[in-house]
């Protein structure tokens, strides 16, 4: 039975059950957050390492002969050497799906809330406004009714499919989109081709060479002037400055991001800089994922991406 080192338990968020885990090992020690420097330490003697964010990079991973696997308790991969990974004959796993429920409701949950101007009736009603109103209601910001409206998805894994599955029930048409970089060869209509008619965008896509600022000036100057658009899934694949002046100058109807390109943003980000502006705006802390279900779910992954290592050996 190996031992393993979880690096950033913290990571995962209060009231994880581990047993699952601890029952796949001989031992396991647990480390609320860990440095790559930490982290050579702290692998020393470890056959396992857990990750979530600590990059462990080649010439950390060289240092370390006692090391086999290393499980990755997310979906992205890019904290680790892959490579050198390889060249050391160190199996790398990561987890997918398991966070599907839980992203795809935060999902709609943005798409309701911009549809609804609720960021701009919100700040209406904390400064006064309906309780001075001449009548009962307030509606200056004109809603989006989601019934027949189109709904334009880049990005059609489980993540993508459960959205749309979710967003028909509200009535809502969906296109899903050619992968970016691959229309030539996808029987599904290019961004390109459907932007001008979508009402809604929502991407869950991966962030790469064809996906970094997708979203970006020139496509937003065809768009709807009514246009709401809803990122969860990478930070960048939006031009969030192009994005944000087509806001304030009314070219588009609402934004709404769990994700930014630095995370956490330390040296802030014009996003939040512009919340207390008069925004159909909303930016969540990258937490779409972070139900105790679907953290939950990332230990019963990780345990089975443990035992199958094993049954392999």
């Amino acid at each position: 039975m190996p031992h393993a080192v979880m690096l950033d338990a913290k990571s995962l968020g209060p009231q994880i059950d581990l047993s699952a885990i601890r029952g796949a090992v001989t031992q396991l020690d647990v480390f609320d957050q860990s440095t790559t420097q930490q982290a050579k330490e702290r692998l020393a003697n470890a056959d396992i390492a857990l990750v979530n964010k600590v990059v462990l990079d080649g010439e950390t991973l060289k240092q370390l002969p006692s090391l086999r696997l290393i499980c990755v308790m997310a979906t992205g991969l890019n904290n680790i050497d892959l490579e050198a990974a390889k060249a050391l004959n160190i199996s790398v796993k990561n987890v997918a799906a398991y966070g599907t429920a839980s992203v795809s409701q935060h999902t709609l949950m943005l798409i309701l809330n911009l549809a609804n101007r609720l960021p701009l009736y919100q700040q209406e009603v904390a400064k006064g406004a309906w309780q001075q109103s001449d009548f009962f209601c307030l509606q200056d910001h004109v809603t989006l009714q989601l019934a027949g409206k189109r709904l334009v998805m880049v990005g059609q894994g489980e993540l993508g499919t459960e959205v749309a599955r979710l967003a028909e029930a509200f009535g809502l048409q969906v296109t899903f989109t050619a992968r970016p970089g691959h229309e030539a060869n996808d029987a599904r209509p290019s961004l390109d081709d459907v932007l001008p008619e979508a009402d809604i965008i929502s991407l869950h896509c991966p962030l790469n060479a064809e996906t970094q600022h997708l979203i970006n000036q020139e496509r937003l100057a065809k768009a709807k002037s009514s246009l709401l658009l809803v990122n969860c899934a990478r930070g960048g694949i939006i031009d969030e400055v192009a994005a944000l002046e087509a806001l304030r100058q009314g070219r588009i109807g609402g934004l709404a991001v769990d994700v930014l390109p630095v995370e956490p943003p330390r040296e802030g980000h014009p996003l939040l800089a512009a919340l207390d502006e008069p925004l159909n705006l909303i930016v969540t802390p990258h937490n779409a994922w972070v139900t105790p279900e679907a953290r939950q779910n990332i230990i019963a992954l990780t345990a089975d991406n443990i035992a199958h290592w094993k049954h392999a050996q």
